[in-house]
């Protein structure tokens, strides 16, 4: 099988709809796989095969999940990286998972510049909101994709094929890499879709970020539950409870930080959460337990 199946799932059983507001737009199911396929085209134009490793560095937004859909349908395999990271660190990963490509943003660039040319694995860096570099050292994704076709023939994958390769932020050393297989992940989505009984006419909130398990984990149950979500760039307690008041939302899930700040924050009485309906926690140690980097401050997990 291949993970790429379940956003494919969600196509087959729940026809065209909206699936995500971000910042201001909204992205139908069927806009984010053309987008997908358009990508997965591009990677194998550009040379990525079958297991070949993947990273994306970003914070939440679109761009990633179109992002994991085609390297899933090309049947490489995504290597998440926690855009908060240094270059050491990225380095580190780059070098230990030999990424054949990297798709990240301007503002990041710089915490892997000093590897384009050195690492043998790293061909490519494609950047979201790029432009034509005239040293060519990186390349602008959209000019990847513009052209390319809005089918593509997912690979499979064996059950045990590497899907996912997410680094751990343990406390000693280096970050380590924790490999999860296509049925893993299927089964996590499937066990945490089962968790949940939601109306697909309302709105969840999604403020975990993409490049952990727990977040990846719930992106995979929603294409299986058909629901949609507004996804938050990071998390800011005002900016969730925002959220929850304009879209009417009615589930969002969380690490126990995110709650405590929320529970904390001074001005809460202001907005009207009556809409929620289910509150979702899970680990504690979720790396992105943290302020956006405008509010000033940062809470650590």
């Amino acid at each position: 099988m291949n993970l790429a199946r379940l956003s494919e799932h969600s196509l087959d059983t729940y026809g065209e709809f909206v699936s995500l507001s971000f910042e201001g737009r909204e992205y139908t199911n069927v806009e984010t796989d053309r987008a997908a396929c358009r990508l997965a085209n591009a990677l194998r134009r550009l040379g990525v095969a079958p297991g070949d490793r993947v990273v994306v560095m970003l914070p939440n937004c679109p761009d990633v999940t179109q992002s994991y859909g085609a390297i899933l349908k090309a049947g490489a395999v995504i290597v998440p990286v926690i855009f908060l990271l240094g270059a050491g660190e990225v380095a580190h990963i780059l070098a230990h998972s030999e990424a054949k490509v990297v798709i990240t943003s301007t503002d990041m660039v710089w915490k892997l510049e000093d590897q384009i040319g050195v690492l043998p694995a790293l061909r490519h860096v494609l950047l979201v909101d790029g432009e034509d570099e005239p040293a060519g050292r990186t390349r602008p994704l959209a000019a990847e994709t513009a052209g390319e076709s809005e089918r593509f023939e997912t690979v499979e994958r064996e059950d045990g094929d590497i899907a996912v390769i997410i680094y751990t932020s343990g406390t000693t050393g280096m970050p380590k890499g924790v490999a999860l297989s296509h049925a893993n992940l299927a089964e996590n989505a499937r066990a945490a879709a089962a968790l949940y009984e939601l109306d697909r006419r309302e709105w969840a909130v999604a403020v975990l970020p993409l490049s952990h398990s727990y977040g990846l984990t719930l992106m995979n149950a929603g294409n299986l539950l058909g629901t949609r979500a507004v996804l938050l760039r990071w998390f800011n307690p005002e900016g969730v409870l925002e959220t929850i008041q304009k879209f009417r939302a009615t589930a969002m899930s969380g690490v126990p930080t995110m709650f405590v700040y929320l529970l904390n924050y001074p001005e809460a009485d202001r907005f009207d959460t009556s809409s929620m309906r289910v509150w979702g926690s899970g680990p504690r140690h979720s790396p992105w337990s943290w302020w956006s980097p405008s509010s000033g401050s940062s809470a650590a997990s």
